[in-house]
């Protein structure tokens, strides 16, 4: 288990549930733009949020922009010290910063003891485009690579009396992030910031996500992610939502099983299985619905779901509940399936907000 730290008030490691990040792409400069775009992907779930420090001029804003976001702020810092000590005192809850190039001594000197001062974290992050070149000549583009260099900034902080410290090692290969992450989590107990840099569009990007941060997760390592696409933040959120529930990690929803139909299909079972999501999105109670095609594999292949329908003809089917059959139903399916969705819901506590 990594050791605990929090970012603001979300904690990281030691147990925590994996928390989920963004990064803003407006300028930091226009507070009101980059808060506005914060409090959306607030609402969509994210929890941490990652905004550019790259001048004076953004270290600025972060004033206003700490103090008015929803989520705690982590400044994204590179080359210039002062930056990061600026972010620190403007309110940010945590900086990303490569300490080996902070300035030389002195400036690492400065930053950590401002970081020990406000005792706040720092994240270092190495991907493929910043890797050692010594490291480089002697491994190759390889995690053990991107493992070692994330390494060696490490003890640059440590030297310094810095331990609340963030690890990320990335790259756009999946396989490269795999071995970076596992030898990562090999050689310390600090907490890992996992992800696909420049995983591409959202077309491409989700599926190297997926696979990437799925993969990790199911290995148990990480303990805050975030999904790296390109444009609109805004499906980086809800895909990183997606594949934590995806492993287990969130049952905050309703899990909908539907089979892929063949022709004993009795129902469509698409359009019904999609107006169940979609009445049913904003349940936050750990349910199990199921939208099979015809009776003959139908109860079986989800026997472990709450509830279902199993399809006959077009506007009939069975209903079974708990893996058992209660009985034939016909007429709208969808809305009896969701009407019995609505109704476990509630027995289990759950309250329309």
């Amino acid at each position: 288990m990594t050791r605990l730290m929090h970012i603001g008030s979300v904690p990281i490691g030691g147990g925590s549930p994996v928390s989920v990040q963004s990064m803003t792409n407006t300028d930091t400069c226009d507070a009101e733009a980059t808060l506005a775009q914060i409090r959306h992907l607030a609402l969509l779930g994210c929890q941490v949020i990652r905004v550019s420090a790259y001048s004076l001029k953004a270290v600025e804003a972060l004033r206003t922009i700490t103090k008015e976001s929803p989520l705690p702020v982590v400044a994204d810092i590179h080359f210039d010290y002062r930056l990061a000590i600026g972010a620190l005192e403007a309110g940010c809850a945590k900086v990303r910063v490569n300490p080996g190039n902070m300035g030389g001594e002195k400036g690492l000197t400065e930053l950590s003891a401002c970081l020990k001062a406000h005792k706040k974290p720092v994240r270092v992050g190495v991907n493929g485009g910043s890797l050692d070149k010594d490291l480089l000549e002697k491994y190759g583009l390889t995690g053990k690579a991107l493992a070692e260099s994330a390494m060696r900034e490490v003890r640059l902080l440590e030297t310094h009396g810095v331990e609340d410290i963030v690890i990320s090692v990335k790259a756009s290969d999946i396989r490269r992030t795999i071995d970076a992450c596992e030898e990562i989590d090999r050689l310390c107990d600090y907490p890992q910031h996992i992800g696909i840099t420049e995983a591409g569009t959202i077309e491409t990007g989700r599926i190297k996500s997926a696979i990437g941060i799925g993969s990790l997760l199911l290995r148990g390592i990480g303990d805050t992610i975030r999904v790296s696409l390109s444009g609109d933040p805004s499906p980086e959120v809800t895909t990183a939502i997606d594949i934590l529930r995806a492993v287990g990690l969130r049952k905050d929803y309703v899990e909908i099983t539907s089979c892929p139909t063949c022709g004993r299909t009795g129902i469509d079972v698409e359009s019904i299985a999609k107006k169940v999501r979609e009445a049913t999105k904003d349940i936050n109670i750990p349910i199990h619905a199921a939208v099979m095609g015809c009776v003959v594999n139908g109860p079986g292949e989800s026997k472990g779901a709450d509830i279902g329908i199993a399809g006959g003809a077009p506007d009939s089917g069975v209903l079974f509940v708990n893996g058992e059959s209660a009985g034939r139903v016909k007429g709208d399916l969808a809305g009896i399936l969701i009407e019995g969705i609505f109704k476990i819901a509630y027995e289990r506590g759950y309250k329309k907000q």
